[in-house]
């Protein structure tokens, strides 16, 4: 499975943007997509995660109300709608995959073993 993240750029606080996520190679019932991102000097951050079968989510709670995470099953692509956007959500965001993960594991970076190649979201005040 590949993955192609886009949609990042740069926002001022309080506006929004959508990242998109396009999957190629087969998705199977038990997979599993999630986003994260990472700021310069700290360590990858979970926001959320979706089962592919099912839609069932796990949310970060810095991310809750502000992200919403949703996919379009026979486009293959996985979409964040951050809302709200604040300085501190400054990062590089990226998309990942796996399957058959358990709901307490969505939110494990190690689990992951498909990784996009990360946009830039820059929030200015």
């Amino acid at each position: 499975v590949q993955l192609q993240a886009s949609g990042g750029g740069l926002v001022q606080a309080g506006g929004s943007l959508r990242l998109s996520c396009a999957a190629s190679g087969r998705t199977y019932s038990n997979y599993i997509m999630g986003w994260f991102r990472q700021a310069p000097g700290k360590e990858r951050e979970f926001l959320i995660a979706i089962k592919w079968s099912g839609g069932s989510t796990v949310y970060a709670d810095s991310v809750k109300g502000r992200f919403t995470i949703s996919r379009d099953i026979p486009k293959k692509t996985l979409y964040l709608q951050m809302n709200n956007l604040k300085p501190e959500d400054t990062a590089v965001y990226y998309c990942a995959g796996s399957f058959g993960l358990i709901t307490s594991s969505m939110s494990d970076v190690e689990k992951y073993g498909y990784w996009g190649q990360g946009t830039q979201v820059t929030v200015s005040s």
